[in-house]
């Protein structure tokens, strides 16, 4: 197979100042050559690791006995021994007077939390939980959009070895209280609402409703976000202020725990039965978390990291964890594209100096879609461009240099909650191929297996990851055999971690993803990847966006329809459908044309933005709504039943 050219050599300068190059010195290795230091990543687990340890000067109060007390996948404990905080950590490099999260919205607006400040009110909420009876291993909760309460209030909990987890306040009551219930919360911190597209959204009903839902509650904190007053009605626990929370004279005192303490539960999408909580541990989020953010988006004291993401969504972890590197965190509340302003994004991050601006696929498209340009504003600080959540079209590259800078990294991530982190992306030393992430991130030992479970190379398999890594999952919650976790991860290859993306690895060491493997298209035995029809789809300037779905049919067919949304103003005639069809046969190939295209009303996503390919497969099959998809998980409840009525009207017109 011909190797493609890069879209991108790595920038010589970039490279000889970045982190990794003088990490990869001080462990005696050639920075320049990425595959050589990656290979000794994965090959020697406890030399890297260690080096890890050392390179960031990691804080234990109680040295560890060993890097790797047992190499299995299931079941590795790392650094046994050792005790050490997260908190602690991600507050011991913020200078004084600096700015350690820079508070943004949709309007414009925005505030600074210096190093001190920050101190001072996590030490004040800490003492506040404490007092409310908040100690090791009990749970704090979060409904919060995307401000620093969010981020003060973890801080405080992890200080105090509390468990930590939130969502936003775009989730409904139930929704969030199929969540939070489950781990027995003692404290909820709450917000009266949160911004978007123009309008602020009221939580404060939703909030109580919410307190009301989860009887192990001992204390509310309120957050004065938006400016509401809070109702005088009862909580069903005493409530604080926020303002009292987090405004007393404490002193910080962060308690050593040791390496694998909970730090936080994530949430699976949860689209049907009650969502996973995934827990991960202090330290390994710890030094994932300074490999992922030091190392290849090389962020240190001095840098500034804008994501958008919501609380509920595992980028906002990454987010708050900028904090580890010394660089300063940026939150922001509100539309990524308001109507107002929607390129109010690329305006905060000039007038910001951002130097790691991160986003989705969906975002970017969008930008050129609705020719939004970026240039306008001097993006001289702007050095990576980070993307993920999923597959970005290698129609986007062009546009971002065009549009972004010639010499920012447009760095494609492909990872997941389960690890809190990413499997594959880019570093300042990797080359850039549009389409492809330019190798597996250092220390995870990524494969692309076939069904035998063998590995193979520039041919569609499973992602696989063959050697532990520390940031792997402890447990889910509730799983105390183990069992869920273990069907989750360890069915499919005994050993060895499946993830359940469909990629491949090229010859020339990038990464494609090509989407879901569990919402494989399979036609005549060809396995095609959906994101291959829809990148091609949704870059034609007619359609919005689209799904496209392979449904296995009880008489043995085989029924591949394509659902759109068209533009605003633009009808699907026939004209349209033909244009749609030539451009998947020669943008993808003829086997991913598909048998049908039907207009739509929307897309279905998850909280987090991902697409609800299986659970429309499975409507499409005649699965009940109950058994498919729970409806407050998902961003617009009634396409569902929209795609279970299409279903119904398909196996009535067949039958």
């Amino acid at each position: 197979m011909t190797r493609p050219d890069p879209f991108t050599m790595p920038d010589a300068q970039a490279v000889e100042g970045s982190r990794i190059m003088d990490f990869a010195r001080r462990a005696g290795l050639d920075g320049t050559d990425y595959a050589a230091l990656h290979r000794w990543s994965v090959t020697d687990l406890e030399g890297f690791w260690s080096a890890v340890w050392e390179y960031f000067g990691v804080d234990a109060d109680a040295p560890y006995e060993r890097v790797l007390e047992e190499e299995r996948m299931l079941g590795a404990r790392w650094f046994p021994g050792a005790t050490l905080n997260y908190a602690h950590h991600a507050l011991r490099n913020l200078a004084d007077d600096d700015a350690a999260i820079v508070a943004l919205d949709e309007t414009g607006s925005g505030y600074e939390v210096t190093g001190r400040r920050l101190r001072s009110q996590v030490a004040s909420v800490a003492a506040t939980l404490r007092d409310l009876g908040v100690g090791e291993g009990d749970r704090v909760v979060g409904y919060l959009p995307n401000t620093p309460h969010a981020v003060v209030a973890f801080l405080a909990a992890a200080s105090l070895g509390a468990v930590w987890s939130v969502c936003g306040q775009d989730y409904a009551p139930r929704a969030a209280a199929d969540r939070f219930a489950q781990l027995e919360p003692t404290v909820l911190v709450a917000a009266d609402g949160y911004l978007f597209n123009g309008a602020a959204h009221d939580r404060r009903a939703a909030a109580l409703e919410l307190a009301h839902a989860l009887p192990t509650l001992k204390a509310t904190l309120l957050v004065g976000h938006v400016g509401l007053p809070w109702p005088s009605r009862a909580y069903p626990s005493p409530a604080v202020p926020w303002e009292d929370a987090a405004g007393r004279t404490e002193e910080l005192v962060c308690t050593p725990v040791p390496f694998d303490h909970p730090l936080w539960v994530v949430f699976s999408s949860g689209t049907t039965g009650l969502p996973k909580g995934i827990v991960h541990g202090h330290g390994g989020v710890v030094l994932e978390h300074l490999k992922t953010l030091g190392l290849h988006s090389d962020l240190g004291p001095g840098d500034r990291l804008l994501w958008y993401t919501t609380t509920h969504w595992m980028m906002w972890n990454l987010v708050a964890s900028t904090l580890l590197t010394g660089a300063t965190t940026c939150t922001y509340d509100g539309s990524p594209a308001p109507l107002a302003r929607p390129g109010i994004l690329w305006e905060l991050a000039a007038r910001h100096r951002v130097t790691v601006f991160g986003t989705s696929p969906q975002y970017l498209l969008g930008m050129a879609k609705f020719d939004i340009d970026p240039s306008v504003h001097d993006l001289s600080s702007v050095r990576v461009v980070g993307c993920t959540g999923s597959a970005l079209p290698a129609s986007a590259y062009p546009w971002v240099r065009d549009h972004v800078g010639d010499r920012v990294l447009l760095a494609s991530i492909s990872g997941g909650t389960d690890i809190v982190s990413g499997f594959a992306g880019s570093a300042p030393n990797t080359p850039v191929w549009a389409g492809e992430l330019s190798a597996p991130h250092l220390g995870v030992a990524l494969a692309a297996y076939d069904p035998e479970g063998r590995p193979v190379v520039d041919r569609v398999g499973e992602l696989v990851v063959t050697r532990p890594m520390p940031s792997m999952p402890l447990r889910f919650w509730n799983d105390p055999d183990g069992s869920r976790y273990r069907d989750a991860y360890f069915s499919s290859y005994p050993g060895i971690w499946r993830h359940g993306d469909w990629i491949t690895v090229t010859g020339h060491g990038s990464v494609v993803v090509h989407g879901r493997s569990d919402s494989t298209l399979n036609r005549n035995g060809v396995r095609l990847g959906s994101a291959d029809v829809h990148e091609v789809v949704e870059r034609l300037p007619e359609i919005a966006e689209a799904l496209v779905i392979g449904a296995e049919e009880p008489d043995g067919g085989y029924w591949m329809p394509l659902f759109v949304v068209p533009a605003a103003g633009v009808a699907l005639d026939d004209a349209l459908r033909e244009k749609i069809r030539d451009a998947v046969r020669t943008g993808a190939s003829p086997r991913h044309v598909p048998d049908e295209i039907l207009e739509v009303p929307g897309i279905p996503h998850t909280r987090t933005g991902k697409k609800l390919e299986v659970p429309v497969k499975r409507l499409l099959q005649g699965a009940p709504v109950d058994q498919v998809v729970d409806p407050a998980a998902v961003d617009a409840p009634e396409l569902v039943d929209h795609y279970a009525r299409l279903g119904a009207e398909r196996r009535a017109g067949s039958a």
